[in-house]
């Protein structure tokens, strides 16, 4: 108890870990799927909430003594930047020159969205950021905020750093790589993902070759296709942060939640007008026990993956991010879904997207 007589956040914390292990311990099934898994946290956390809009529910398959981990929840949604003619400027604010020092990481989740400033800016190739939150933002891996590791699961507290270490490489791989974002397969990106994960393998082995709604390579890697777009300069601004829990069987979960700003120009000779096409990345990673489910060492399996895209296309599955600059941008209120600020970072991945159309209208890009 504290002074006052209420209950401390430690003593709460460890009665709703009791309360979770005893709960329906005879009747569980012995072995859940990563996909049961998912379901009952949700439930747990949040009781009668509707289901996320995009979801893929393969069935969980069992080979040998152990089991594969399975099952995932896919959920993007995609916001067209859309332009007022004569208001371009109306797009840029917040974060200008005014201060240029870097923003703190981000160590835990924001009250509120970034502020926009009255005389908005444009970018530029010599500044692309300007006028965008993102100005102040750190460069790649270092707006990634990693937290304290300590023991979890089965895992000491050296083992959840190296985890940790490990999900932020995936992330630097499969969103911030030069290669990757100018096309290329994401190699490295996909060495880190557990090859025995039946439904992701089948995934990777069709997304780049024949992208889809389903089976969109987008979902968990940011790509241009370099003879239509070309990046701007060297940085892609990120914030973000990595935070992690037990999971089902002693696994340590680790939770992603990041937004980058790729600054992108027209592939064609001359090319000077600067769009940013802004990516939100919500990605669930399982670093499970090998004595308890079959998996590579190194590796991690997919719990669930989110997507929340600005000016990188709305329903076009050609595998690549696809930003409209000029007369091709769309016009105000061509889309059916909310306006939507791509910078706010105060409300949830799932909050936002819950009850959304696919396509909607971002307030600044």
């Amino acid at each position: 108890m504290g002074k006052d007589g209420s209950i401390s956040d430690e003593e709460w914390a460890r009665f709703l870990r009791d309360a979770e292990a005893g709960a329906g311990a005879e009747s569980a099934p012995e072995e859940p799927s990563a996909r049961a898994r998912m379901v009952a946290r949700r439930l747990r956390d949040e009781p009668g909430r509707p289901e996320g809009w995009r979801t893929h529910r393969p069935a969980p398959r069992r080979r040998g003594k152990g089991w594969y981990v399975v099952g995932l929840v896919v959920v993007a949604l995609v916001l067209a930047v859309a332009v007022a003619p004569g208001s371009l400027t109306d797009w840029f604010g917040g974060g200008g020159d005014g201060d240029a020092s870097p923003a703190a990481a981000e160590s835990a989740r924001p009250s509120q969205a970034p502020a926009t400033e009255a005389a908005a800016q444009r970018p530029t190739v010599d500044e692309p950021f300007r006028g965008s939150p993102a100005a102040r933002w750190r460069d790649g891996v270092a707006g990634i905020h990693l937290p304290e590791a300590r023991a979890t699961g089965w895992m000491s507290r050296a083992q959840v750093a190296d985890a940790l270490g490990r999900s932020r490489d995936f992330l630097a791989a499969s969103s911030l790589d030069r290669g990757v974002l100018r096309g290329e397969r994401p190699a490295k990106a996909i060495e880190l993902i557990n090859p025995h994960q039946a439904d992701t393998k089948e995934f990777l082995s069709v997304a780049f070759s024949a992208p889809s709604k389903e089976n969109d390579p987008l979902l968990m890697f940011s790509r241009f296709e370099k003879s239509k777009v070309r990046l701007v300069g060297d940085v892609i601004k990120t914030r973000g942060r990595l935070t992690f829990e037990e999971g089902k069987r002693g696994a340590v979960e680790v939770t992603a939640d990041v937004t980058y700003v790729y600054p992108v120009v027209s592939a064609e000779a001359g090319s000077e007008e600067v769009v940013r096409t802004i990516v939100r990345r919500e990605t669930v990673m399982s670093w499970d026990d090998p004595a308890k489910v079959i998996t590579k060492k190194g590796t991690f399996s997919f719990v669930s993956y989110k997507v929340d895209t600005t000016n990188g296309g709305c329903d076009t599955y050609t595998g690549y991010l696809t930003p409209e600059f000029g007369a091709d941008r769309a016009a105000p209120n061509a889309h059916d879904g909310p306006e939507v600020d791509p910078y706010d970072r105060s409300e949830t991945m799932e909050s936002r997207m819950r009850d959304r159309s696919e396509c909607g209208t971002a307030s600044r890009s």
